[in-house]
């Protein structure tokens, strides 16, 4: 596949770049709630049925219900945006099966944690191109072992097309939701992510309610912002630590000064769903500051649901999911990030005060 033509920028935003981070964040009120309520987020796509950042996971998602998809971008050392969980690869894909790619698997710092495996930013994309995608969790997810070797690795641009293609296909707008990984390194490898992110996002004519850019660091998003590509951006927060390379912590920046800080650049906070449970005030706080909520990640399996929506002691058989939903839905998030969209989209359109469309 290849992305559409045109070269034209997309609600370029006037003035600097800190006008250009508030024009984007004004333009989200076109992805922001459906008619049915909170958007679903495919994490990845429909990460709990499909090898994660396949095709066949993005297009079960959108089939499930799916408002959004979700493309994690790193880099190949020829500057192409593919779409993997991070840039080590071994988990992801064949590539252990791949003798004539013996000798790249090395250790790297990534991010101050050193990392042993394949990464992309190693390989050229047509290199790339002849793996194939594997599942990530496969104690956690057997059922999806079955599709291993079946998918091969895409570029951001693909998931792009595939996402309008399903759009005309369900009659419905499916925006991306691409989140840069590990920024600060790649730029540290003169391989930066934002200049080729906004090239795609200019090329391919992506408007406000196709696309929306997350990070969990700041400079990303202002890189971004800086663009002027007129998209939401998505604020990324962790539950420990802070951003990597930056001095402030999550903590506090889910206070109330940080999510004003937040709101100059950014039109949604994206927290672990364990961050809004009361006594929590961060979904008031956040809107209270203009910033919609987005939680992430919402798993069916028991070892990731709170301890009393388990069900047996089974940690990867399915517990309650629809009563986590609920709970959250109820707190006013606006978003969910999901591994099941099938579950959040029946959870939320079977409320009894779930709008019809």
């Amino acid at each position: 596949m290849s992305v559409m033509p045109g070269r034209r920028s997309i609600l370029v935003a006037a003035g600097a770049a800190a006008a250009a981070a508030a024009g984007a964040a004004g333009t989200a009120e076109a992805v922001g709630r459906t008619p049915r309520g909170p958007v679903v987020i495919g994490h990845r796509g429909a990460a709990g049925w499909r090898p994660e950042h396949t095709a066949a996971s993005y297009t079960y998602a959108v089939r499930a219900g799916a408002d959004w998809i979700e493309p994690d971008l790193v880099v190949t050392g020829d500057q192409r945006l593919v779409v993997r969980h991070e840039n080590e690869i071994s988990g992801t894909t064949d590539i252990a099966a791949h003798p004539e790619f013996g000798d790249r698997r090395t250790t790297k710092t990534i991010d101050g944690r050193a990392v042993t495996g394949w990464f992309t930013e190693d390989f050229t994309l047509a290199e790339i191109r002849t793996l194939r995608a594997v599942e990530r969790l496969p104690a956690v997810r057997n059922r999806n072992t079955v599709f291993d070797g079946r998918e091969r690795i895409m570029t951001f641009e693909e998931v792009v097309e595939l996402a309008r293609d399903l759009s005309r296909r369900h009659r419905r707008t499916v925006a991306v939701f691409p989140e840069t990984k590990h920024p600060t390194y790649f730029r540290s490898i003169g391989l930066p992510l934002e200049p080729l992110l906004a090239r795609a996002v200019r090329r391919a004519r992506l408007r406000a309610h196709e696309c929306v850019v997350q990070s969990f660091e700041p400079d990303s998003l202002h890189r971004i912002a800086a663009e002027r590509l007129g998209v939401p951006l998505w604020q990324a927060l962790g539950t420990t630590g802070g951003p990597y390379g930056h001095p402030v912590t999550y903590k506090e920046m889910m206070t109330p000064a940080g999510l004003r800080e937040i709101a100059s650049y950014a039109r949604w906070i994206g927290p672990d769903k364990s961050s809004v449970v009361p006594p929590s005030t961060l979904v008031a706080d956040a809107h209270a500051a203009g910033l919609r909520v987005g939680a992430y990640t919402f798993r069916a399996e028991n070892q990731y649901l709170p301890a009393d929506l388990r069900r047996g002691t089974d940690p990867n058989a399915f517990g309650d999911a629809f009563a986590e939903y609920e709970r959250h839905f109820a707190l006013g998030v606006d978003a969910v990030v999901t591994d099941f969209p099938d579950l959040a989209a029946t959870a939320r359109d079977d409320r009894p005060d779930a709008a019809r469309t």
